[in-house]
């Protein structure tokens, strides 16, 4: 069964795009108008090193079994999708559009999966013993989390580093640090559930993806516990060669805090989808 998955964000988002577009899934990704008519004409392509090899791979969107389409924040509805995923760097939820669409997600009560490059601030709620309130001014704008409820989002550690060469289209990213997403478990309810039909964690589903390429390793795995309503999901990039990286902080929330320390506000530019 192929699922529809919308991404927030075209650069950073290309790479996990392309994971799920090996699955033969539909994904729409959010960007600048100029990126979506490309995206749209052209696909888009993710370059990674492979150990062993000189030149790096170049996965073609085009050549991939899923379907991408790309578009800006006008129109969109969130309800058509099975899952949300959050791409873009954390000040740029702020802007206008943006933040409107990032508002209807959360209303929507679809699940969303985060790789941003902090954890957005409903999943500090889900961190036992951190002071939600005093984490507050890490964030730009606070308030554009205000309707998501924890349970919906979940966070996923972003180890991958890839950049947009400043000498090719804006739909060209290259990865420079190949390795894993990993995901925190999802904490829908059956009251979310029953919110959300098309969730993907719906109650007597059971839905698992395998992708697997020669060269890539890349997988998504999706379990549903009937009576934990928790789907785990890993997404793993690397050569087929490589060691498996170290395990990630986030693999679950930990069931005490760590440290009380606030990520520094990122101080990236205001174009919401570089």
């Amino acid at each position: 069964m192929a699922y529809k998955i919308m991404i927030m964000g075209a650069s950073y988002g290309s790479l996990l795009a392309s994971k799920v577009l090996f699955g033969g899934h539909s994904v729409h990704l959010i960007c600048l108008p100029a990126e979506a008519d490309l995206i749209n004409s052209e696909g888009f392509r993710v370059r990674m090193p492979i150990r062993g090899r000189k030149d790096p791979i170049e996965i073609d969107s085009r050549k991939l079994p899923g379907k991408v389409s790309a578009g800006g924040t006008a129109g969109v509805n969130p309800g058509d999708y099975d899952l949300v995923g959050l791409a873009m760097q954390e000040p740029q939820y702020r802007s206008p559009g943006v933040r409107e669409l990032l508002d209807a997600v959360a209303k929507s009560k679809v699940p969303c999966m985060s790789i941003m490059n902090m954890p957005p601030l409903p999943y500090v709620k889900r961190i036992a013993g951190l002071n939600y309130d005093l984490l507050k001014p890490a964030y730009t704008d606070p308030t554009v989390w205000d309707s998501f409820d924890p349970e919906t989002l979940t966070l996923c550690s972003p180890d991958p580093q890839a950049i947009r060469p400043p000498e090719e289209k804006v739909n060209v990213l290259q990865v420079t640090l190949p390795t894993n997403f990993k995901v925190a478990r999802l904490c829908c309810s059956p009251a979310i559930i029953a919110a959300s039909p098309r969730t993907a964690c719906g109650p007597r589903r059971k839905r698992s993806i395998a992708i697997s390429t020669r060269r890539v390793r890349s997988t998504i795995s999706s379990t549903i516990s009937a009576s934990s309503w928790a789907p785990t999901r890993t997404i793993s990039c690397r050569s087929k060669n490589m060691p498996p990286p170290p395990r990630a902080w986030c693999v679950r929330p930990p069931p005490r805090a760590r440290s009380t320390t606030a990520c520094p506000t990122s101080n990236a530019p205001t174009s919401w989808c570089s």
